[in-house]
């Protein structure tokens, strides 16, 4: 018989829905190319823009002006150029202001020359520090400003202040793009809420399949004259090669779950992750959980833990049949000093992270709860023999 686990990663990706997975297997069916005039053709083509229409009226958006992508990186690549145009204005960006906590797709991703970038302080909480980005705008006055700034982190769970600083930007003329991948889906995150002039997020983060994601704009006359993938003309132009209609009809079908009992499901899993808290201060008295001052998602808590080492517990953990992480999934196998910690003023950069989703049960809870107190327990031991 098989040891259970407990998957407490979701921040990394959620596991996939069984309507999503339906709903892709379905389209695998449908023969035709979206871009071709034949019936087949335009079978796969209403689909297509049947799942564009869902979610972009998910996150109140034409669906005209929402992009289907391979997924939040290159939506971040295509979004975060100084060619982004707006209305008849051709002139380009000068300036790229980015918060210290963003992805690496983010920080990483943009088509700014680096003399054009300047990345903005947190605070101790972890949001954007408003003060700075007032600074930084006062400092880049008669400039045109691009401000990338996330609805969610996702390594800490916080929820940075997009609104108040979409008020700040748009005063000064510019626009706020918003890495929403950890927002949609866990909590109400879309244009009006946010403030925001462009979106992007992943389907694999709601329970849809890995390699998809969405691009939006709130904007008609918000236009992309510089396409990171040329070729065919897909996508209005804005992002060529052969749409991919199973995974963005399960990208759609996932979405709309997330959101069905957004409310409901939010208070759930609240209640899964203060158990989870619970239990970490019980056996760790001295760990520090992050952000609990302010604002963050429901589904993820981060902690310092002294005397434990994140990639050591890490692998012990999973040994004791519970995935959980140290930061960011960013890159493939390796555990790096945390760049939001350190944004956020901290020394100690080294950080544990759970989070939890749609399938995530008090069983999972328990789990986890029973492992760490074994980890910890045999930890302790080896320290006390050294």
């Amino acid at each position: 018989m098989s040891t259970p686990r407990a998957y407490l990663d979701y921040n990394a990706t959620a596991p996939l829905r069984p309507e999503a997975r339906a709903a892709m297997v379905a389209a695998l069916d449908v023969l035709g190319n979206p871009s071709s005039v034949h019936a087949e053709g335009r079978a796969a083509r209403e689909i297509m823009e049947r799942a564009r229409s869902v979610i972009a009226a998910g996150v109140g958006a034409s669906p005209r002006n929402l992009v289907f992508t391979s997924g939040a990186t290159e939506a971040a690549n295509l979004a975060l150029t100084p060619h982004l145009q707006l209305g008849r204005e051709a002139a380009p960006f000068d300036r790229l202001l980015l918060s210290g906590g963003e992805h690496p797709a983010v920080l990483s991703g943009h088509r700014f020359p680096v003399g054009q970038t300047e990345t903005l302080p947190l605070t101790v909480e972890g949001v954007l520090s408003l003060e700075a980005l007032e600074a930084a705008l006062a400092r880049t006055k008669g400039q045109r400003v691009l401000l990338a700034l996330q609805a969610a982190n996702n390594e800490t769970g916080v929820i940075q202040p997009v609104r108040a600083a979409a008020e700040l930007i748009h005063a000064a003329g510019g626009l706020l793009v918003c890495d929403a991948t950890q927002a949609v889906g866990r909590c109400n995150a879309t244009f009006e809420t946010l403030g925001a002039d462009i979106l992007f997020f992943s389907s694999h983060k709601l329970g849809g399949p890995a390699g998809a994601g969405a691009l939006a704009f709130v904007r008609d006359d918000i236009h992309i004259r510089e396409a990171v993938l040329r070729g065919g003309g897909q996508e209005a132009g804005r992002r060529a090669g052969t749409e991919n209609v199973a995974a963005a009809i399960a990208f759609a079908v996932a979405f709309s779950a997330s959101i069905e009992n957004i409310e409901g499901e939010g208070r759930r899993i609240t209640e899964l992750r203060d158990a989870v808290e619970r239990q970490v201060a019980e056996i760790l008295p001295q760990a520090r959980f992050l952000g609990r001052g302010g604002e963050r998602l429901a589904n993820t808590s981060a902690f310092l833990a002294p005397g434990l080492e994140p990639q050591t517990a890490v692998m012990a953990l999973d040994l004791e049949g519970v995935a959980i992480s140290s930061g960011s999934a960013c890159s493939s196998g390796k555990v790096r000093p945390s760049h939001v910690l350190a944004a956020m003023g901290f020394e100690d950069t080294a950080m544990l992270r759970i989070s939890l989703g749609w399938s995530s049960s008090a069983k999972d809870v328990e789990l986890f709860g029973i492992a760490l107190a074994r980890v910890a327990h045999r930890i302790r031991s080896r320290q006390s023999a050294a």
